[in-house]
């Protein structure tokens, strides 16, 4: 059975409305996803880090309750689980402050078993942050070796911005091992001073791989991808309750699709029709649009009782 393995950091985000905390959930980029991906009846594993105190226990609890595999999630007794506060503004979009014992930053685990075709996940500091960077480059060379296929979502942070020039060299090795990037505007506009989607594809994209997905809020999702296919997909509107983890889930939903639909790496590496493509960004805009609908950062266990009717 093909599975989905995800890389990255674990936080608990408290959520604030009109500066007062409503909200107090296990999350982290590409922790949300694999959440929705389980909830959906995928089978998944987790490669993290996080520590020996109530808010990692936490963390842990709610990943094996969600049945995702947490055999290779770090914990680590002398450093603290790290938090994010995310504020809430009128339009339900989010401005963040986190919270983490970066000094304490390692990684330790073992490679959990990876098969030919089965997905890996990335993205967000966690795969740049170069005191992790060995294990983690490591690891994926390994999942690419194995014949897996690598999704990375760059999911850069302006509070990150003074490190761009540090980070070039690792983003860049990102950009070389995967096999899809996604990314938004506002990450290319932090990273390359870029926020045309053609402009960032052609200079920075295309010559590590021919798959790209740029998302732009409520603008249309652009796709660049092989055979020189380029295409837009309107967004629906939607009354938002919360936009946290609308891409984290559109991740999960292209992830889905790719599963449901059966798409193989040597698919992507001899090109994906028109139609496959539209298949997959719709299951990323059906999960995305889903949990935009709560203060959850994942989709309810009963719509992933039924996503397979996508």
């Amino acid at each position: 059975m093909r599975k989905v393995i995800g890389i990255g950091e674990t936080v608990l985000d408290i959520i604030f409305r009109d500066d007062q905390p409503v909200s107090a959930v296990p999350g982290g980029s590409t922790f949300n996803a694999l959440i929705s991906l389980s909830r959906a009846g995928v089978n998944t594993s987790f490669i993290s880090e996080t520590g020996n105190d109530r808010v990692g226990r936490m963390i842990l609890k709610f990943l094996k309750d969600n049945g995702c595999q947490a055999d290779c999630v770090s914990v680590y007794p002398d450093s603290k689980s790290p938090l994010s506060l995310a504020f809430l503004n009128e339009r339900n979009d989010a401005e963040y402050i986190f919270y983490k014992d970066h000094p304490n930053d390692r990684l330790d685990f073992t490679y959990p078993d990876v098969q030919p075709d089965d997905l890996v996940l990335f993205g967000s500091y966690y795969a740049l942050n170069p005191v992790i960077r060995p294990q983690v480059k490591g690891f994926l060379e390994y999942a690419h070796e194995r014949g897996a296929i690598l999704y990375y979502d760059v999911n850069f942070r302006a509070s990150h911005q003074h490190e761009v020039m540090k980070l070039t060299p690792n983003l860049l090795e990102n950009f070389e091992l995967a096999d899809i990037v996604r990314g938004s505007s506002e990450d290319f506009e932090i990273l390359f001073k870029k926020s045309d989607a053609d402009a960032v594809y052609r200079s920075q994209i295309m010559f590590y791989t021919k798959n790209f997905i740029y998302t732009h809020g409520a603008e249309p999702i652009e796709l660049r991808a092989a055979g020189a296919l380029r295409k837009q997909y309107p967004v629906e509107q939607v009354d938002t309750v919360s936009t946290i983890g609308a891409g984290d889930n559109f991740n999960a939903g292209i992830l889905f699709g790719m599963l449901r639909d059966g798409i193989m790496r040597r698919d992507i590496e001899s090109g994906l029709s028109e139609q496959q493509w539209d298949s997959i960004i719709a299951a990323g805009q059906r999960f995305s649009t889903e949990v935009c609908k709560s203060l959850y950062n994942y989709v309810s266990p009963e719509f992933g009782s039924t996503v397979h009717s996508l």
